[in-house]
């Protein structure tokens, strides 16, 4: 693909429309999280590791005694258990949230953006366990904020998309159904019945799908000339332009 193809978009473009992506409500908001000591913030990391291979069976004594911390610890960050999974799912998703959309080179060519979100993205269940995900899927809560991100991913899946069928770089297709499938793997290569039956781990699989079908869309016809809402002509849009941080 030639420099000014890769740019026709305008990297201006590509970062407004993905900063217009309503994100998730956080369930620490910040000024709470920006409250949080030293200590509350290594529980909550360490608690990350620990759910790992399930949690259903685990109660908040049980926790506080593998932490090496106190109960008082514990229920000064959340009132229950299942609260606390809230938390430190959240606070994952929402840092590997962060990292994907720093992964996003606004100077490139929407799939190519696109592909790198998605594989930034597909870190949330590298780690993902049959025991883990069977447990999450038992708490109401946990499966609609795992939605609640899902969508999000979804989101801005689409939106890069629409910007490779504005470019050309691929057909007029229904990009909302495209957006589902790619955006939707690394979720569904991790439910705990899927996960025995993959010959590699729920990213890995992901990424490797998401490369197939991204690589097997129609191109659409070229366009020339500079894009809608980028000032700068295709002559001068070949530079790489680095987006601020939504």
């Amino acid at each position: 693909m030639s420099p000014v193809a890769t740019t026709l978009v305008g990297a201006d473009e590509m970062t407004r429309r993905i900063r217009a992506v309503p994100a998730p409500v956080p369930v620490l908001d910040r000024e709470r999280e920006r409250g949080l000591t030293d200590r509350q913030r290594e529980v909550l990391d360490q608690l990350g590791t620990m759910f790992d291979d399930g949690f259903a069976q685990i109660t908040m004594a049980e926790l506080a005694a593998r932490l090496s911390c106190s109960l008082r610890t514990l229920y000064s960050l959340a009132d229950s258990r299942d609260e606390l999974v809230l938390m430190v799912v959240d606070r994952n998703l929402w840092r590997i949230g962060r990292a994907a959309r720093d992964a996003i080179d606004p100077g490139t060519a929407p799939l190519d953006a696109l592909r790198a979100y998605l594989r930034a993205a597909t870190v949330a269940v590298s780690r993902a366990t049959p025991a883990f995900t069977r447990d999450l899927e038992a708490v109401d809560a946990a499966r609609q904020l795992w939605a609640g991100h899902n969508h999000y991913l979804f989101a801005v899946t689409r939106t890069l998309l629409d910007l490779a069928v504005e470019q050309g770089d691929i057909a007029d297709l229904d990009v909302a159904a495209v957006g589902r499938v790619v955006a939707g793997l690394g979720s569904d290569f991790s439910r705990p019945e899927v996960i025995p039956t993959l010959r590699s781990s729920p990213k890995d699989a992901a990424d490797a799908v998401v490369d197939i079908v991204l690589r097997g869309l129609p191109p659409g016809p070229r366009r020339t000339g500079p894009a809608p809402g980028d000032a700068r002509t295709a002559s001068t849009a070949t530079s790489t332009t680095t987006g601020e941080e939504p």
